[in-house]
């Protein structure tokens, strides 16, 4: 196996990562990334096997869990618990009992409300310069999976400030600084949400954590401390992609132009899925080999890791015609922006709604925004998203 060397954290390549994956394809569909010192899968056929093949998956092998660092406990208490971090029959049992309640009906029922909600944050931009990814593209997804869980509107700003603290554990940029915030912020999310499950215990709504709740299957439900990792979960993945997302499709239509085609009922669809293969908001996820198994001509051994990078994958041109260019109008193909397998996402759909809702309201709204700085992305990788996207719109 070939080895590529390239820092996650290196200026140039936060800000554009993609010729790193494109030399990485042209050597093979596997290659050994020295950086993260594990092999990474850089071409579709690669990525798109091995997040479908059942010898891998996101929990670690048991004899090689170590003993987690102290100041880590509270974080580590939620992933415990996470349908993320699980396999089967753990994930099978937690992603039955979440579907039961996040089903595509109560996603629709969340159409008239994000409506309403995009137009009033647009009646309240101001006509100075302003970071559109504060007061836009982070405002929507967060203020609606705040509705669809039940939890106040005036919670959102703590919720926001609890998930970034809580994500950024998995950056390549940590510091032991960045694992305390995110112990932290595990610590008071979690006392939170004790608080707010035992009041919708005796006080049910019609929301997400009270059908959360209700949620059986042959008899077995949730758990207290599983209500709590799953909440958490939907709250941190619920928005978080989303505003990346939402920011970098922004940012690609301003700097690259627009047709409204692509914006209206016939077009919308494909813009949504284009902006996610094109820059999408998450570019790598990886897994634990389970057992022998041979892929793309390279044997992983039990508990060896595997990078996989969904965004190398989506600009593979052996799937895509010119696969560097944005382009709406290509013929929807299945990407793998979010995931695939077992784990694909729960809440793409949403994510998904949020897009078709938000961009054409946006473009229809300030047919005239325009950029009024050079966007920078975060040094968050394996997130990629922006830091600010400072627009203007009138006169």
């Amino acid at each position: 196996m070939k080895t590529v060397i390239q820092s996650p954290t290196d200026a140039s390549f936060v800000q554009n990562p993609y010729p790193f994956y494109a030399e990485g394809r042209a050597q093979a569909g596997l290659n050994y990334w020295q950086d993260y010192g594990m092999p990474a899968a850089f071409r579709r056929a690669a990525g798109h096997a091995i997040l479908r093949d059942r010898r891998f998956g996101r929990e670690i092998p048991p004899e090689l869990a170590s003993d987690a660092p102290p100041h880590l406990a509270p974080f580590l208490a939620v992933e415990a618990h996470s349908m993320l971090e699980a396999e089967p029959p753990r994930h099978t049992r937690l992603r039955k009992l979440v579907m039961r309640a996040f089903t595509s009906r109560e996603v629709k029922a969340q159409e008239a409300e994000l409506i309403a909600l995009c137009h009033s944050l647009i009646d309240d931009f101001p006509e100075a310069p302003f970071d559109l990814l504060e007061a836009y593209c982070t405002q929507v997804p967060v203020i609606t999976i705040c509705r669809l869980l039940g939890v106040p509107r005036e919670m959102a700003p703590q919720l926001l400030r609890w998930s970034h603290d809580m994500v950024a554990i998995y950056q390549a940029s940590k510091t032991y600084d960045t694992e305390l915030a995110a112990a932290r912020a595990a610590q008071d999310f979690s006392a939170f949400l004790v608080g707010y499950v035992q009041q919708r215990r005796s006080e049910p709504r019609d929301d997400l954590i009270t059908r959360l709740i209700a949620a059986e299957e042959q008899g077995d439900r949730l758990s207290t401390d599983e209500l709590i990792g799953t909440c958490i979960l939907l709250l941190n993945a619920g928005h978080e992609a989303t505003v990346h997302a939402l920011g970098n499709g922004v940012k690609t239509l301003l700097q690259q132009g627009w047709d409204p085609a692509w914006l209206a009922p016939g077009g919308i669809d494909a813009l949504v899925e284009e902006i996610l293969r094109f820059d999408p908001p998450l570019h790598m996820f990886t897994r634990y080999a389970y057992e022998e198994a041979e892929v793309m001509g390279h044997t992983f051994r039990r508990g060896d890791q595997v990078a996989l990078l969904l965004a190398s994958a989506n600009r593979d041109p052996a799937a895509e015609d010119d696969p560097d260019l944005f382009d709406p109008t290509r013929p929807m193909r299945t990407n793998t922006s979010f995931g695939g397998g077992l784990h694909f996402c729960v809440g793409a759909s949403l994510a998904r709604l949020e897009m078709q809702i938000a961009l054409p309201i946006l473009f229809e709204r300030c047919p005239d925004l325009k950029l009024v700085a050079e966007p920078q992305f975060s040094n968050s990788y394996h997130f990629h998203g922006l830091t600010k996207l400072l627009v203007q719109h009138g006169t």
